[in-house]
């Protein structure tokens, strides 16, 4: 809850009578779909369900799925996990592009760049250098296959 009297989206606040009105479900259907898992509100001390205005929109959708695209409420359960496991992974590419986004801040205010030389020793070079190339080797290499009494 933000400010006083005022409530978001995920606060308890309806009780099943009146959830299952907003619905648009008989109060029985709810605790179905409780029983199932596909809304779980949350309980009171007394053990009373109170739902949020986030499960009502659940119940309503659960309700369309069902009666309009003719989904069984098996189906809708495996929709409604593949749902929130697409949110847990849209979380996590935010808070990784984010990660990524400071990294690359941090890459471009050092003050310091290394890079690795050709004998593999790593060099420090000012930001906004790029190491020296080294002309590529003209070496040959000939490779001749052993006869099998090497192989012994």
């Amino acid at each position: 809850m933000g400010r006083r009297g005022h409530h978001d989206d995920d606060t308890p606040v309806f009780v099943i009578s009146v959830a299952a009105e907003l619905a648009g479900m008989h109060a029985q259907t709810l605790r179905q779909y409780d029983r199932l898992g596909l809304v779980t509100p949350q309980r009171t001390r007394g053990g009373g369900r109170r739902y949020s205005a986030r499960d009502v929109s659940r119940l309503r959708e659960v309700q369309r799925l069902s009666q309009e695209e003719g989904i069984s409420l098996a189906g809708i359960e495996r929709i409604m996990q593949l749902e929130l496991q697409l949110d847990a992974l849209r979380s996590r590419v935010a808070e990784l592009t984010a990660q990524n986004e400071e990294l690359e801040r941090t890459v471009r205010s050092a003050r310091r760049v290394f890079a690795a030389g050709a004998a593999g020793e790593v060099t420090v070079l000012p930001p906004g250098r790029r190491p020296r190339q080294v002309a590529p080797s003209t070496a040959l290499v000939l490779w001749r296959p052993r006869s099998d009494e090497d192989w012994s």
